[in-house]
């Protein structure tokens, strides 16, 4: 039941972008991109980044130092791939149509994609490296 609000507002935002011209649609990805950016990048400045908080959920435990020392990198990547994301949004907005949908509806999503395998492969290194 939480999920119908986003996911008929992701709709609202489609249909409203496929049905007018309006510029200002061009910003949604920009906006979510700078908006996840700096929830990332502000949970640097606490004890425990967001990542760590995900990790600590997934495990249901405490984290070794070690674990954490890895996730505050890692938060600190998806910082800088974020902020990467978002100043190409942003200049895409103001291209053409199609280059905007180009990137904003595939290659982000390529790219997200495969930091997020990248990092899974990582990871599981990590963790027979150090049996965590």
């Amino acid at each position: 039941m939480k999920m119908i609000f986003p996911i008929l507002f992701t709709f609202f935002i489609i249909g409203l972008f496929h049905f007018t011209n309006l510029i200002a649609l061009k910003f949604y990805p920009a906006a979510i991109n700078l908006a996840i950016f700096i929830l990332f990048f502000s949970s640097t400045f606490t004890d425990e980044t967001i990542i760590q908080k995900f990790a600590k959920i997934m495990e249901g435990k405490e984290l070794p130092d070690i674990v954490k020392c890895y996730t505050r990198k890692l938060t600190y990547v998806w910082c800088v791939f974020l902020l990467f994301n978002f100043l190409i949004s942003s200049a895409t907005i103001f291209m053409s149509s199609k280059v905007w949908t180009i990137y904003n509806g595939c290659i982000s999503y390529l790219l997200t994609g495969f930091l997020f395998a990248v990092e899974y492969v990582i990871r599981i290194r990590f963790k027979r490296k150090h049996n965590v």
